[in-house]
């Protein structure tokens, strides 16, 4: 760690290379020069230890802190609540790391570089209301989804290798009924391969019944927490719990960082991405963003094309002007962007209101 006394009217600008156990930090000035290096840990005793040492040089202007939706969020919500202002900055590019070589430090000195550039701007999630609390639980009802589905694949795969008497009984039955059936399974006394087998049978199966009450148990809270996060988002057309909890993650608790609907659609990976050059001009697919808030577009995309007077009546449009189906869902993931982005500031808005009064 390397220290130098405050010198007045010196504005510092921090970055932060996040880790498990140890965040590294460096500081520069405005004029991108070097004030000092730290590593602290990850507790919230260090967090104060990073801050009382960056303001030891000057003012602070900002934080450029890499991975706040993971090993930074900590450090990301006690700045917020130190009033710091707080820039979320992505890994630098791979050719660049590989060229100047890797160091934690080095790391760090490359977030506070792009928070003075101006290359990092973002501000990260909030990570700290409803939003959060939605976060935590779809992490929580997606391992038990898996863990389901694995589950159910071991069940069937002990029918297919069991003894006749038991292929027979349990082959042609659904995953919900095998569960059911193969949960109440007697094996008798356990001298036989038939006996170990329903024992086998019947501990998966009692094991997927257990999930089945832990999922149920989260969808009730993630329909209750849905509905109160964005109450005006779930009035859509086909979105539903699992859609606008995604949509809403990707978001996060302070929708307002994001500047416009168009911003939106680019962190959910809706937005078109320029590709011309010379007289050619088009568009390619954006392979960025948020994948899951990706996939909830296109679920509610494909929803409406199903269902919707208004958009069947679009893609037929569409389709007479040459556009394929792939090129009209794209166009139509880029319109439902639109209508969340303008739910998610209604919410926001009504939020607003409601904390000043």
């Amino acid at each position: 760690m390397t220290t130098m006394a405050q010198i007045d009217g010196l504005r510092v600008v921090m970055g932060v290379d996040t880790h498990r156990d140890v965040h590294v930090g460096v500081a520069l000035d405005h004029l991108g020069r070097r004030l000092g290096c730290i590593a602290v840990r990850t507790t919230t005793v260090g967090y104060g230890e990073l801050l009382e040492w960056a303001q030891g040089f000057g003012e602070v202007e900002a934080w450029g802190v890499e991975g706040t939706g993971c090993y930074g969020a900590g450090l990301a919500r006690f700045l917020a609540a130190e009033g710091q202002l707080v820039v979320e900055v992505i890994r630098p590019n791979r050719q660049t790391r590989r060229r100047n070589g890797k160091s934690d430090p080095t790391d760090a000195e490359s977030a506070a570089r792009a928070v003075l550039s101006g290359e990092a701007n973002g501000a990260p999630k909030g990570g700290d209301d409803v939003v959060e609390m939605i976060r935590v639980l779809r992490v929580a009802r997606s391992s038990a989804n898996k863990a389901r589905t694995q589950a159910i694949n071991v069940l069937r795969g002990l029918v297919v290798t069991a003894p006749p008497e038991l292929r027979d009984r349990l082959g042609g039955l659904s995953s919900v009924t095998l569960i059911h059936t193969a949960a109440r399974l007697r094996p008798g006394p356990q001298h036989s391969v038939v006996a170990r087998t329903k024992m086998a049978m019947r501990c998966v199966a009692q094991r997927g019944e257990a999930l089945d009450g832990e999922l149920a148990a989260l969808d009730a809270h993630l329909d209750e927490l849905t509905a109160e996060a964005a109450p005006d988002l779930l009035e859509h057309f086909g979105v539903g719990t699992d859609t606008a909890g995604a949509l809403l993650v990707a978001a996060g608790d302070n929708p307002h960082r994001l500047r416009s609907e168009a911003a939106f659609s680019m962190l959910c990976g809706a937005s078109p991405v320029e590709a011309s050059s010379g007289q050619t001009k088009r568009h390619r697919l954006n392979r960025g963003g948020d994948r899951q808030a990706n996939a909830a577009l296109y679920r509610i995309v494909l929803v409406r094309m199903r269902w919707d007077p208004r958009t069947q009546d679009y893609v037929a449009r569409r389709t007479t002007e040459g556009k394929t189906k792939k090129e009209i869902i794209r166009c139509l993931k880029r319109y439902v962007a639109r209508e969340v982005y303008a739910a998610l500031k209604r919410n926001n808005d009504a939020k607003t209101l409601a904390e000043a009064a």
